[in-house]
């Protein structure tokens, strides 16, 4: 079995191996010209050189000058010391702040500027990500001497030092005292959402180191890591009236029993549609924005204040963002064909997963379950992030094998009866409704009313109350549950 370590170290070298195919062997052909600055490291060039001797000053006193003698390969990009005289004094004085700055300006690697790719994502040693663009910018600073080889790597000049900017979950933090959404959203380190899947993950927080989005804030959990350097988010950060403006529109529709807790999921579900993959430049900007859970948010650019870069994307503050609740309460479809379980486990040989044409020329998915021989046979399916409202319900039933109707009904929740046979106290029970052959059409088939939001764990079609076969039939291309606004 290939261990943890010994896949990094491999990686490590495919990596180092692409870093160096960038250019041709670069220190055989200047060694065969005769170049004198191969006989120096990175730390002697970045001394000696008039362009970078502060910088080269700085390598010394944070103990990085060590690090640019060793015979591993670096490439430094290097302000000038006009650029370094711009630096704000508080960074250079910090010897933490300083060798972060230092750290933001080397990667473990060989880069020339001559490449077959338009932009390089370059892993610097802060940890931070920055964008290497044609050869002569980086981070949005030019490149004034591109390629100055040494024996240990290559540097460039710049003409800005790289200011070591915050992610978007570490500018919410240090900015939490100012911004309730940043002071909400840290909150989420101690409670669960979505109870038993964040408990999990708070339970094993070592599991970070592994996957993604297995962390321990209920937000980074479900939403987006905003903490992930690799990946680009853009996200809108709402002032504080205006996320409290928000969040009183959603309280109705997510009552959870205690106003606490009713308002911590509606400021949760306010803010899970504020965070979007991927930068959106100013001049970009759509006018709507599509989140992660299929929410369309209106994005009105005159309630930008500020624009802010951030190493992992852009934050746009706002004082507010207004999203009608016809775009907050989403339809929910549920699949026939992706079911829960079933009311009995013997019933395989009668259950069939179908592909079917349309008379409207598309392709139906669904499910069968037929010649079974149980009456009130059922099919159980669930519901996540559901509203506390009414809601109307549609489904698409297609008959297309049987020339008679057959009937059959939703029971929407209950629970599991104690010894596990039966399904109890149902939040509603809809009235049979008929299956006629060959109809394609949606087919509205009652109403129910969630007094609380959450997950409804057994939405269960079911059978007529018979044992003949032809008339028990069940079948689902899918459900509509289309909230109603108040």
């Amino acid at each position: 079995m290939t261990t943890l370590n010994t896949y990094t170290k491999w990686l490590f070298i495919g990596v180092l191996s692409m870093g160096l195919s960038n250019c041709s062997d670069p220190w055989d052909d200047r060694s065969a010209e005769g170049d004198q600055n191969l006989q120096k490291n990175l730390s002697e060039r970045l001394l000696e050189n008039t362009e970078t001797s502060s910088f080269g000053q700085l390598l010394v006193e944070t103990g990085y000058d060590s690090i640019l003698k060793a015979s591993k390969t670096f490439t430094v990009w290097a302000p000038t010391n006009e650029a370094m005289n711009q630096v704000d004094e508080s960074i250079l004085s910090d010897l933490e702040k300083s060798r972060l700055f230092i750290k933001n300006h080397i990667t473990l690697s060989a880069y020339s500027s001559v490449n077959s790719e338009d932009t390089l994502t370059i892993h610097m040693l802060s940890n931070k990500y920055l964008q290497f663009i044609e050869g002569n910018r980086i981070a949005g600073s030019q490149v004034v001497t591109a390629d100055q080889y040494t024996s240990n790597g290559i540097f460039y000049t710049i003409d800005q030092a790289l200011e070591v900017r915050p992610n978007i979950w570490e500018y919410l933090e240090e900015n939490k005292a100012e911004y309730s959404v940043g002071a909400y959203l840290y909150s989420l380190d101690d409670f669960n959402i979505y109870h038993r899947r964040d408990s999990i993950a708070k339970a094993n927080p070592d599991a970070q180191t592994l996957f993604a989005d297995s962390l321990t804030n209920s937000y980074l959990h479900n939403v987006y890591n905003l903490n992930n350097e690799q990946n680009k988010y853009t996200f809108l950060l709402m002032e504080n009236d205006g996320f409290e403006s928000e969040t009183e529109k959603l309280v109705p529709y997510l009552n959870k029993g205690a106003v606490d807790s009713t308002k911590i999921y509606a400021q949760y579900f306010a803010l899970r549609d504020m965070t979007f993959q991927g930068i959106y430049s100013r001049e970009n900007l759509p006018d709507t924005l599509v989140s992660k859970f299929g929410v369309k948010v209106p994005l009105d650019q005159s309630q930008i204040l500020e624009e802010i870069p951030v190493s992992n994307g852009i934050v746009y503050r706002m004082s507010t963002v207004d999203v009608p609740l016809e775009k907050r309460l989403l339809t929910t479809e549920i699949q026939g064909e992706e079911p829960k379980s079933f009311s009995r486990n013997d019933k395989e040989a009668s259950t069939f997963y179908r592909e079917r044409p349309d008379p409207q020329g598309g392709i139906v998915y669904d499910i069968m379950v037929q010649n079974h021989g149980a009456a009130q046979f059922a099919i159980n399916y669930e519901a996540d992030d559901m509203y506390s409202t009414t809601y109307q319900v549609y489904w698409r039933a297609v008959n297309d094998i049987q020339s008679n109707t057959f009937q059959q009904r939703l029971r929407i929740g209950g629970t599991l009866s104690e010894d596990g046979s039966e399904i109890v106290d149902p939040i509603a029970l809809l009235p049979y409704t008929d299956v006629p052959p060959d109809v394609y059409d949606e087919v509205y088939v009652g109403e129910f009313t969630l007094e609380e939001a959450g997950k409804i764990d057994f939405i269960s079609l079911i059978a007529a109350n018979t044992g003949s076969n032809g008339n028990n039939t069940l079948t689902l291309d899918y459900l509509k549950l289309i909230p109603v606004i108040q």
